[in-house]
């Protein structure tokens, strides 16, 4: 059983809306929408892996960030534990650095389909809060 840890970040901008980018076509989950993140590197707390994770996807700066939730999910192949951070204040304008598809969505108009099932819980809490 594989098992992974990462850490993301819901970037939202003072409009309440959250930056997405979609995964390509030859990955787990693909082509669903998802927040910036990745795996934790050896020796890396979650809140470096964040902010490298951050930089290399969608090419920004992360300034502050708070812990928002931390889901385990299971797959028939991996075990996941995802620690996610609201992100509000960066250096930067975010886009698909990977050249992936990206969109600002408002918090309140998240739908959960669109997202990898382990996102479930998270948008649910995002949307309730909108």
């Amino acid at each position: 059983m594989k098992y992974l840890h990462i850490a993301v970040g819901i970037i939202r901008d003072a409009q309440q809306r959250i930056f997405l980018t979609q995964r390509s076509a030859d990955s787990h989950m693909a082509n669903k929408w998802e927040f910036a993140g990745g795996k934790l590197e050896s020796g890396e707390t979650a809140e470096q892996a964040l902010k490298r994770e951050l930089n290399e996807e969608v090419g920004i700066d992360a300034i502050s960030f708070l812990p928002f939730m931390t889901i385990e999910h299971q797959f028939d192949d991996r075990h996941v534990t995802i620690d996610f951070f609201i992100v509000e204040e960066w250096l930067g304008e975010p886009y698909g650095r990977e050249g992936q598809p990206q969109r600002w969505v408002a918090q309140s108009e998240l739908v959960a389909e669109e997202f990898p099932p382990a996102n479930a819980e998270v948008i649910a809490r995002l949307k309730a809060s909108a």
